[in-house]
């Protein structure tokens, strides 16, 4: 049989994720298609990063990640400008690239993609500071605030909702300065969302309005402000594309740079894990990395 890639290195998360036989599944798959395969076992942050650079310098055909949402983005930031693949073997709770890009979320499924798929699709990066993320950066959500690995672990999906309850109840609003491509965005929000995917997954609980609109490989990013109450922003009512019964305003713009500011400095959440406080500057990198999805 012509394997699409004979030689796969899978970095694993055990911290993510439900319990089931991660590596039985995996032999079970692989044994059986031919492909000869290795692992690698994450132990702190950094490591899939390291772990996917080492096997991509070694020749690997492909490097997979099995985790949440930050493990997936560690790997591609190792994988970045290596010319190397990657596939996903969803792993976590929300599993949001996964959704994205239509892999299975059965992890014996996604494995057995790996052994029979033979298309990619050429995803966006986005730079911020020294880093790429894949799906989204967000503030105005706390560090206590966020569900944690413990309720993940136990309740699941339900954890994101529950904590979606929790911040919905406490969230202020503070004075946001965000700047597009050149235009200077001024206002007061709860939240605020840089995506360069539409899949939000568990992040929330919530979808945005226009979702649907926002695409990992047109090379633009999507800032999406969400407002307390329908005033709109000056000289920006064009953009409000949701005015629901929460009486909230959400309004969206798209550009290729991004810079975020807040007053007082905000946490930013980058794909699922804490990374820093505002300021931040976001800024794509068009199909910068490609990834098996189903044929």
């Amino acid at each position: 049989m012509d394997l699409p890639y004979p030689r796969v290195f899978v970095i694993i998360n055990p911290a993510s994720g439900q319990n089931e036989p991660i590596l039985n599944v995996l032999n079970d798959v692989f044994h059986t298609a031919g492909v000869e395969w290795d692992i690698g076992i994450t132990h702190k942050s950094g490591d899939a990063t390291r772990l996917a650079q080492e096997a991509a310098a070694r020749g690997v055909d492909l490097v997979a990640g099995y985790g949440g949402d930050g493990t997936q983005m560690e790997v591609a930031n190792g994988l970045f400008g290596t010319g190397v693949p990657m596939a996903i073997l969803p792993g976590g709770t929300g599993n949001a690239m996964a959704h994205e890009l239509h892999v299975p979320l059965s992890l014996k499924q996604a494995a057995e993609l790996i052994a029979s798929s033979r298309k990619r699709k050429s995803v966006d990066l986005v730079r911020t500071g020294d880093r790429l993320f894949m799906l989204r950066a967000y503030t105005g959500v706390s560090a206590s605030e966020a569900a944690s690995r413990e309720e993940k672990d136990r309740l699941g999906q339900m954890a994101y909702i529950q904590a979606s309850l929790k911040i919905l109840t406490h969230l202020k609003q503070t004075p946001y300065r965000a700047i597009v491509d050149g235009e200077v965005i001024e206002s007061k929000a709860l939240i605020v969302f840089i995506l360069n995917a539409g899949s939000i997954g568990g992040v929330m609980g919530v979808s945005l309005p226009q979702m649907g609109e926002v695409s990992s490989s047109d090379g633009y990013l999507d800032l999406f402000i969400v407002t307390k109450g329908i005033r709109p922003l000056r000289a920006v009512t064009h953009h409000l594309y949701n005015v629901g019964e929460s009486q909230a305003g959400v309004y969206h713009w798209r550009g290729k740079e991004i810079t975020l500011e807040a007053d007082p400095q905000q946490d930013v959440w980058i794909d699922g894990e804490i990374d820093g406080k505002t300021p931040f500057t976001a800024l794509t990198i068009p199909r910068a990395l490609e990834v098996v999805v189903p044929e």
